[in-house]
């Protein structure tokens, strides 16, 4: 596979990255089904566990803060390597990276569906997370390099879309495969289907991926830029610092050594900011380079995505657990109710750049105060033990279609106009940013739901849950100010 500008001898590229011949259109759009596809497959298995977590709980015998940890370990390792995972795509290059962390993730895939007991799956999901964090940054340095103009916009909305809506879909299918109970395997079914999807994505990805390092200059200056390894380890203490305690702190009565860990966690951090600053004043790569963070609004961005993603991630981990906790509905069931917001996330993901301009230029504010309404909805029909009825599912189209304005905007205005050589660290920071996001909502709400749940039952259930929807929807609130704080941003300008 070649880049657009390099198709053939004969063919001319145009700004949207299409050829007169249309065999780049052709290759690319081969190379994007299959990024995308993988993509998919890694998001899927960010949350089809979600719904298979009391089957294991079960199964496994699996405390709750062990359950946490098979939920958030993979987001654990992912999330903290991601950055370095976009550098070895420099290094090695974006294809040969991408196809090596595919990989990983189906060898650790098999090895989560085997597990005999809680402490090995939580170790195979945390190299799940290995091979996610070489694979997935790939797929934006593809996109990056192998589209531009309008093409590249095509392909970042339908990225975006799937992106999101693979969170949602991974309920459903997780559902599915658990109520379906293959073999008798139980829980198990929901990792093994990576294994031979994976299997025929690494075969076509031979064949499609640019697999030849970079060469010349491009791979010199990966080469000088190296791993910033000090960084990767002060990011990594300070994130396990941070998670663990939210984890484990509930379920342990938060003993002291927790709060030691959340304090410790926060000197990390700044230790992190501090050896980052001071790398790339002695003219260093630090693992966020400063100038991705001087292009314009991508600092806002990451902020809005952060958000959406915590959001999205500790609101479908919580009503998972209610769904099948509170009010005793089977995997199927449970799965099936997160149906209308994975649609409308993804009908909204892939249109919303054909809606009216003056209206998408209020899409990220329009988008959080959906959710601040979703939030409170759920929390008030379902408030009293009960189903939640129409009210519920009005509350779900709601939640789908404000997340995916809140999200998908942003991505795609973010990345549009990344110079080709810092489409690694743009699309490693975002994608970081992203997993950050969820792991911090599974790890808050989640503890949350957890830390208010006095008693078992419906009534339990849905006092526990009306609290977290309260703090879901101050958190979109603060979405809605991030969003206006951009948008009065490019008033200003237009009016300077």
């Amino acid at each position: 596979m070649t880049s657009t500008s390099e198709a053939t001898p004969h063919s001319r590229t145009s700004k949207d990255g299409a050829t007169d011949d249309g065999t780049a259109d052709t290759r690319s759009g081969r190379l994007l089904a299959l990024v995308l596809a993988a993509q998919f497959m890694a998001l899927l298995d960010t949350f089809i566990v979600n719904v298979a977590a009391p089957t294991i709980r079960t199964e496994l015998g699996a405390s709750g803060a062990g359950l946490q940890l098979v939920v958030a370990g993979y987001t654990i390792s992912y999330a903290v390597l991601l950055i370095t995972g976009a550098r070895l795509g420099g290094l090695l290059g974006h294809g040969r990276a991408h196809l090596a962390g595919l990989a990983v993730f189906t060898a650790a895939s098999l090895a989560c569906g085997l597990a005999a007991e809680t402490g090995q799956l939580i170790t195979f999901r945390l190299i799940q997370g290995v091979g996610a964090a070489v694979m997935i940054p790939q797929v934006l340095s593809l996109i990056q390099q192998h589209f531009t103009g309008a093409a590249r916009m095509r392909a970042l909305g339908v990225y975006g879309a799937v992106l999101a809506t693979g969170a949602a879909a991974g309920q459903v299918v997780g559902g599915v495969l658990v109520s379906a109970d293959l073999f008798g395997a139980g829980w198990r079914p929901v990792f093994l289907v990576n294994v031979p999807i994976g299997l025929v994505l690494l075969v076509l990805g031979v064949r499609v991926l640019p697999r030849e390092p970079r060469t010349g200059r491009a791979r010199a200056e990966a080469r000088a830029r190296g791993l910033d390894l000090p960084g990767l380890v002060l990011l990594a203490a300070a994130v396990t610092l941070f998670t663990v305690p939210l984890v484990l702190g509930q379920e342990l009565d938060w003993p002291s050594w927790s709060w030691i860990c959340l304090l410790a966690s926060v000197v990390f951090f700044a230790g992190f900011a501090a050896h980052e600053t001071r790398l790339a004043g002695r003219g260093g790569a630090p693992l966020i380079a400063l100038r991705v963070l001087r292009i314009p609004g991508i600092a806002l961005a990451a902020l809005r995505i952060l958000l959406v993603m915590a959001v999205n991630a500790g609101f479908l981990f919580v009503m998972t657990l209610h769904f099948q906790g509170g009010l005793g509905y089977s995997a199927l069931h449970a799965g099936l109710m997160f149906a209308p917001t994975a649609t409308v996330f993804g009908v909204v993901g892939l249109t919303w750049r054909r809606w009216p301009a003056g209206l998408q230029r209020a899409l990220v504010p329009g988008g959080f105060a959906l959710v601040t309404a979703a939030s409170v909805t759920v929390g008030l029909v379902m408030r009293e033990g009960g189903d939640g009825g129409a009210g519920l599912y009005a509350a779900m189209v709601l939640m789908g279609a404000g997340l995916s304005m809140g999200f998908s905007p942003a991505l795609t205005g973010a990345l549009a106009d990344v110079r080709p050589e810092d489409a690694a660290d743009a699309s490693g920071m975002l994608v970081t940013v992203t997993q950050l996001g969820q792991l911090i909502g599974v790890a808050t709400f989640g503890t949350l739901y957890l830390n208010r749940l006095d008693a078992t039952g419906a009534h339990a259930s849905a006092h526990a849950l009306w609290v977290c929807a309260v703090a879901l929807s101050v958190t979109a609130i603060v979405g809605v100010s991030a969003g206006l704080v951009r948008r009065r941003q490019r008033v200003d300008s237009l009016q300077g």
